[in-house]
């Protein structure tokens, strides 16, 4: 008698979207994208901008189909609230690194305030030496541990507001920043620093914003992990087209939407399609959408809708 099956195994739904995780210190952005994958049964996935270990906060993560729009996340606008202290000088320009020089002046209030705002707008600033950036095929950081020099480049970067929210005591000082992509905190806080006649570096940093992913949807690690895993239909999964709020969308048919997912253009010139492009300028990156669903990141140019990157949603 043939022995009784158990039955068929369970099927995972593919899981699409975007997970906000509270990221805890101590981790790299790195082993929380590992964390979250395997919640998510091995999900492609990848981060919107990348926190460093000590830091906490905003770490949007992006699964399935969602990691084809990471790009425009990481070009978002982001705001960090950071403590810095005063009269160290570290190698990483934060907690994490060894002291180099040390200086006994101290900034008052009236000081720090008069400084900021020369570091507003758009800004030269050089990275840590401890940071991803690639010089001659290396990660500076990996030449930084082996104790080799790292020399690197100044860039341009944008910075909004840059704001002291309190002075904590005569060694360390909150701030809040609201910045543009590229801009390294650390390099801020030890340029500020230095600008007031002393030395410093970060001893805290949180991220509170990523574009439209916000702190007060962030899910702690831990309480992501302790529900087992992430479905399709998890309250914690945002759609795909979260990270594009800032992208207009264009309304398509769904053999228009056949058509981009082909790689076709479409095109748009009809009196009743001028209703739709309107609002668009030449050029514009739109996100086509049909029934709801996003179908693909494409660019508006001469009356045709031009496929980018389709969506297999």
């Amino acid at each position: 008698m043939a022995r009784k099956g158990r039955g068929a195994p369970a099927v995972h739904r593919a899981v699409h979207g975007w997970i906000i995780v509270d990221k805890p210190a101590g981790m790299t952005s790195t082993a929380v994208s590992n964390r979250v994958r395997r919640l998510a049964g091995g999900a492609k996935c990848g981060h919107g901008g990348t926190l460093d270990p000590l830091a906490t906060g905003v770490l949007p993560l992006a699964l399935g189909e969602a990691t084809k729009t990471v790009a425009y996340a990481m070009d978002a606008d982001k705001s960090y609230r950071f403590r810095l202290r005063w009269g160290e000088a570290r190698d990483s320009d934060d907690a994490d690194g060894a002291v180099v020089e040390t200086s006994g002046v101290r900034p008052g209030r009236a000081a720090i305030e008069a400084a900021l705002p020369e570091f507003e707008g758009a800004i030269e600033q050089v990275p840590p030496a401890y940071s991803a950036i690639k010089v001659a095929g290396e990660r500076a950081y990996d030449l930084a541990r082996a104790n080799q020099p790292v020399e690197l480049r100044p860039r341009i970067v944008r910075i909004d507001r840059f704001t002291l929210l309190a002075m904590v005591d005569a060694d360390h000082a909150d701030f809040e920043v609201v910045c543009g992509k590229g801009a390294y905190m650390r390099s801020l806080a030890r340029d500020l620093a230095r600008r007031l006649g002393t030395v410093g570096h970060i001893a805290r940093l949180r991220r509170t914003r990523v574009g439209a992913f916000t702190e007060d949807r962030a899910i702690p690690l831990e309480s992501l992990e302790a529900q087992g895993h992430i479905a399709p239909d998890s309250p914690h999964l945002l759609p795909v087209e979260t990270a594009l709020a800032d992208i207009p969308a264009l309304a398509v048919t769904e053999s228009e939407a056949a058509m981009l997912r082909r790689g076709q253009a479409v095109a748009l010139f009809s009196a009743a399609d001028l209703a739709r492009i309107g609002h668009l300028a030449d050029g514009a990156a739109v996100r086509a959408m049909s029934g709801g669903r996003l179908v693909a990141l494409a660019r508006f140019e001469g009356g045709r809708v031009h496929p980018v990157r389709v969506l297999n949603l």
